[in-house]
């Protein structure tokens, strides 16, 4: 098997399930769950949120809004710090809107049962014990990923060059960005 077979049938594929998603999404956004089933899978989201990713969020969005207008005018940092806090707690009050899209999307992939099921794992203490490392688990897996990615990113490229110039083309030398130090 080539590779621009396999590269025309992946974009293939990828046209023809984003067009399934597009028919799907709207019918499944619009599915009818039941109180309680969304209440058990608010329940998962609320105990999974150990990260406080809509804080963080936040928190994030105030930091680039904080460079942005210093850089256009330092003579707001006073004032700026107070409106980014009133902003700030505005939205924490806007949370559960979007944890209960997020409680949706739970619903729809799982049953009320399947969700009581996570849920009761969730509240073993083996279940409380991934629930206190995720995040720490989830920073390594992204460290790892982040590493794998540069390394393999120059090393792919390296290989395409390879493969170009053993079929007698004249590889340009493109730098790549994550080609100038490689990740240990």
């Amino acid at each position: 098997m080539t590779f621009l077979p396999t590269l025309r049938r992946l974009a293939a594929a990828l046209v023809i399930s984003g067009a399934t998603l597009v028919a799907f999404a709207p019918a499944q956004a619009q599915q009818e769950i039941s109180p309680e089933h969304l209440a058990k899978a608010r329940e998962y989201v609320d105990m999974t949120d150990s990260a406080q990713l809509y804080e963080r969020t936040l928190v994030e969005m105030g930091l680039r809004v904080m460079r942005l207008m210093i850089q256009e005018d330092p003579s707001l940092r006073d004032p700026l710090i107070n409106a980014l806090q009133t902003v700030y707690d505005g939205y924490l009050t806007d949370r559960d809107s979007l944890y209960n899209q997020f409680a949706r999307i739970y619903a729809i992939r799982f049953s009320v049962e399947e969700l009581e099921q996570i849920v009761d794992f969730y509240n073993t203490e083996v279940g409380q014990r991934l629930l206190d490392q995720n995040q720490g688990i989830n920073e390594d897996l992204q460290t790892v990923l982040s590493v794998w990615s540069r390394n393999t990113s120059t090393e792919f490229l390296a290989r395409v060059r390879t493969e170009l110039r053993n079929q007698g083309y004249n590889a340009p030398a493109v730098e790549d960005d994550s080609e100038a130090e490689p990740a240990q």
